[in-house]
């Protein structure tokens, strides 16, 4: 079983959550990760010259998202 809590700040840690994680596990062996939820998402100045570079290509070559999708999955196997 798993059980994710996520949590605006560490400051919100608190009894009652270790009393709920208590409650569902029961005396069952767990493992606690803790990790900083980096979810704010920055472009480097890489990623800004990829994007730009990619507008200044003629439309006519454009592929779909699927064909796109499609091609990956053929050469990657995803």
């Amino acid at each position: 079983m798993i059980t994710t809590y996520h949590l605006t700040s560490a400051q919100d840690v608190n009894t009652d959550i270790l009393d709920a994680i208590k409650a569902t596990f029961k005396s069952r062996p767990i493992t606690i990760i803790v990790e900083e939820d980096d979810s704010e998402f920055e472009m480097t100045a890489d990623m800004r010259a990829v994007l730009d570079e990619r507008l200044q290509e003629d439309e006519s070559s454009y592929l779909s998202a699927e064909a796109s999708i499609s091609q990956l999955n053929k050469k990657y196997g995803l």
